[in-house]
């Protein structure tokens, strides 16, 4: 996906990306969705904290799965004169309000657990059970389903979150077993508490990782030093500067560096030989790199 400039003509060049596991992520967000809106009916009826925070977990999971899908699909779509990355910076902004909306869902959730073990009140166990074992086979359904469904980074990634809403199910369903067999009602606040923990452990990572995005900063799997010392060693490279990396969309990293060259007949050369080793040793792809003399003006290369 590319603008490219001709000479009197400006056109938008489209090459249109693969499905990245788009649709099996649309069908696990329908399931997880749909079962959360379950769980916190179910959970308001029954009186189980345990079930409503099991159910916030799985809106975490269903807005990740959704952020996963969006991020399917937006891919797919070419750049356009207005925005020349396309617009696949939505998907970071609507992590980072994901992850503020589950840190104060998260204060509610405490807050609630810690006055119910003050103040313990009935809870339906049995309901409880049955709702909470439903859930664990849909989160293993989805699971199966993200796990037949492509090999992208957001896939795999959505599937992680599923994995830990299956704890989440666990815990609502032990919560529900010990009321129904032993009548003690605190564990549901306090097994709440647990699952909070789990969304606390997520939406913290997302939000650090979202504000990272934002502020152009370096991925956590590429190294700053390793990049400029590849590029310089490149023949017929002496000296790399202003190197800046930093992630446009997931699974899109940009790159643009100065190279500083013992001649600018060499440059085809080691344009190609800098792709190769940012694309197979740092997975850099998108590359801007611009091709200068000592004290003679710069080119650019793109």
């Amino acid at each position: 996906m590319a603008l490219s400039v001709d000479r009197g003509t400006t056109h938008v060049e489209h090459h249109v990306g693969h499905d990245h596991g788009g649709q099996a992520l649309f069908k696990a967000l329908f399931f997880t969705l749909g079962f959360a809106v379950v769980e916190v009916v179910a959970g308001y009826w029954s009186g189980s904290l345990a079930l409503l925070s099991d159910a916030g977990h799985m809106v975490t999971d269903s807005t990740a799965l959704g952020l996963a899908a969006l991020a399917a699909v937006l891919a797919r779509r070419p750049p356009s004169k207005r925005h020349t990355y396309g617009l696949v910076r939505l998907e970071i902004l609507a992590a980072l309000l994901n992850s503020l909306a589950m840190l104060a869902l998260i204060v509610f959730i405490a807050v609630e657990a810690i006055e119910r073990l003050s103040h313990p009140q009935p809870v339906m166990g049995g309901m409880v059970m049955v709702v909470a074992f439903i859930g664990l086979l849909v989160n293993l359904a989805v699971a199966w389903l993200l796990h037949h469904g492509g090999d992208s980074l957001n896939t795999r990634a959505a599937l992680m979150h599923v994995m830990g809403d299956l704890l989440g199910s666990v815990a609502a369903l032990v919560a529900g077993a010990v009321i129904w067999f032993t009548g003690y009602t605190p564990i549901d606040p306090i097994l709440s508490l647990v699952v909070s923990a789990l969304i606390l452990f997520s939406a913290w990572n997302l939000l650090k990782e979202s504000l990272h995005v934002l502020m152009e900063g370096v991925p956590a799997h590429v190294s700053l030093d390793n990049v400029a010392h590849d590029l310089a060693a490149i023949p017929g490279v002496r000296r790399v500067h202003d190197l800046h990396i930093w992630t446009l969309s997931s699974g899109q990293i940009g790159l643009t560096a100065h190279l500083e060259l013992d001649s600018f007949d060499d440059w085809d050369r080691i344009l190609q030989a800098s792709r190769v080793c940012l694309d197979q040793r740092h997975g850099i792809r998108h590359i801007t790199l611009q091709a200068e003399l000592k004290n003679k003006p710069p080119k650019e290369f793109a």
